[in-house]
């Protein structure tokens, strides 16, 4: 189970082996820490005993900590998950060689598969009623996946050679892309167009918010995997910026968080907006919907698998080509 902690104020105790959670004083709910799989915090003013950090860590629940918009802004997890040595050292050589350039070809195809697929699965509903949306969004993604077959044209030693032409592989499809989900949108609701952090309306600040919550789920994965979050191959190294983390999300914002939204916005949805943000009923709403989506199945390896085992068995598949033990091939979601 993912816990989301939404409502201001709220206190994290423990009680014999369960986790309990207090608003004003008075337990709203209590689950088993064997039945958490993480815990996150997405509000001001929360409080979490240490005992309740003892336990999380003891049962393996990561906990995390996002602002308002959805910024992780902190996590809270076991040392000894990081005690892998022979996958990051392999890891930190995949970068200086080809594994690097595999890995990073990887993501984009991936992240601009799951992009033509969600534009599928969105038009598919539209062929009979709405003929000529349908049509052009079908020429956007021939448009997308010619963009994508240019990949195959650039060679080099190491990903550094290659990121720029990767970069603009990615960054023209993304633009073909949102132009067509705000023609999904169907002027229901305001979409400049896409927007990362301080983002005011609501279609972005929900998309924001979404990505907050899967990347909380990717950043655990990778850790159990053994991996280091900040030595990616795509998203270049910063201090504080956890590039396997952006490297690996790319293949699952489409099919988990973006699916979601859209959802709900075609379907009528009009989220609550406080000082710019979103409120914590709809922050609520939309962290149910997305750990819904997480939970539920896709095909992977032939066989149907919970989206949040896919996750998990991405980042293993990381670590097992990094080492040599096997190939890494894209998670793409169905239409």
């Amino acid at each position: 189970m993912n816990l989301v902690i939404n409502n201001y104020g709220s206190f994290l105790g423990k009680k014999s082996e369960r986790l309990v959670v207090k608003e004003n004083g008075k337990v709203v709910q209590e689950i088993p820490f064997f039945d958490l799989t993480q815990v996150t915090v997405s509000t001001s003013g929360a409080s979490l005993s240490s005992d309740v950090i003892r336990m999380c860590v003891e049962h393996g629940v990561q906990i995390n900590f996002l602002s308002g918009s959805g910024y992780p802004y902190a996590k809270i997890t076991s040392p000894h998950l990081s005690a892998t040595v022979q996958t990051r050292r392999e890891q930190l050589m995949a970068y200086l060689d080809q594994r690097g350039v595999t890995l990073a070809k990887a993501f984009v195809t991936g992240k601009i598969k799951n992009q033509v697929n969600t534009l599928k699965y969105f038009s598919k509903h539209r062929k009979e009623a709405k003929r000529d949306t349908y049509e052009q969004i079908m020429a956007a993604v021939k448009k997308m996946e010619g963009i994508l077959g240019e990949l195959d044209k650039f060679h080099g030693a190491n990903i550094d050679e290659l990121r720029g032409q990767f970069l603009s592989v990615e960054g023209r499809a993304s633009a073909i892309y949102w132009d067509q989900v705000a023609m999904l949108l169907e002027g229901k609701t305001e979409f400049p167009g896409r927007e990362h952090r301080g983002a005011s309306d609501s279609f972005n600040a929900m998309l924001n918010y979404g990505y907050g919550i899967l990347y909380s789920q990717v950043w655990s994965a990778i850790t159990l995997a053994g991996l280091e979050p900040f030595a990616g191959f795509m998203h270049v190294d910063r201090p504080g910026k956890p590039s396997l983390v952006l490297d690996l999300i790319e293949e699952f914002r489409q099919p988990v968080v973006d699916r979601t939204v859209i959802a709900m916005f075609s379907k009528g949805y009009k989220p609550d907006m406080e000082d710019g943000k979103l409120s914590a009923e709809t922050r609520k709403l939309l962290a149910d919907k997305v750990l819904q989506r997480i939970d539920s199945t896709e095909n992977f390896d032939g066989k149907k698998c919970r989206l949040s085992t896919i996750i998990q068995r991405q980042a293993r598949n990381i670590a097992s080509y990094v080492r040599g033990e096997g190939k890494y091939r894209p998670f793409v979601g169905g239409w």
